[in-house]
């Protein structure tokens, strides 16, 4: 397969390039055994993204023919993503962060990895870094929605994970850190007006 509808299909799983992707979905673990029919509706809905009841509804089609397959979790991740349909992406991350946690066998709460738990600086290693991407994925939607916190502690076990920040979310923490600095300092100043008039 190739062309506009490829790229489309497997460009920017967590804003990264699709390279990640790529390999993801060569993989036999994450990218093995997808239906040649839900194949086709990832196809048709590539195709017809600007229609988007159309495209959703191809989109709805692979998931009933391979449910939790990774091509599958990706193609609904960005579809939500670029409608600007938050909400809907965030549900799509804790779906793949749930996935990369059991392919891992890490347990059922993202919060309870340890580094140790799997090889994360191995960045050859594929099935740890699609835990890496899909909790980043989650991280990066739970600020984007108004959930910080939730979104900082995302981000924060990222770099517990992968201290040389390959993955990038130290951007996100810098983010945060930024809106916090500036809303003590809107604070500051309200209070500070309020106590002169």
């Amino acid at each position: 397969m190739s062309g506009a509808g490829d790229r489309l299909l497997f460009e920017g799983f967590g804003g990264e390039s699709d390279a990640f992707e790529r390999s993801i979905l060569a993989s036999p673990l994450l990218g093995g055994g997808l239906p040649a029919e839900a194949r086709f509706h990832l196809d048709r809905a590539a195709e017809r993204y600007h229609i988007t009841d159309v495209a959703e509804t191809h989109l709805f089609t692979a998931e009933t023919l391979a449910p939790d397959h990774a091509a599958v979790l990706i193609a609904l991740y960005r579809f939500y993503f670029y409608k600007g349909r938050l909400g809907e992406a965030l549900d799509v991350a804790r779906t793949c962060v749930a996935k990369a946690l059991r392919l891992n066998v890490l347990g059922e709460d993202w919060r309870a990895v340890a580094p140790g738990d799997a090889p994360f600086g191995e960045w050859e290693a594929l099935l740890p870094r699609f835990f890496l991407f899909s909790l980043k994925g989650f991280a990066y939607l739970s600020l984007r929605t108004g959930r910080l916190a939730e979104g900082r502690e995302a981000a924060e076990k990222l770099i517990e994970l992968d201290p040389r920040d390959r993955i990038g979310a130290q951007v996100l923490i810098d983010v945060l850190d930024r809106l916090e600095a500036d809303e003590d300092d809107e604070q500051e100043e309200g209070g500070y007006g309020e106590h002169r008039s």
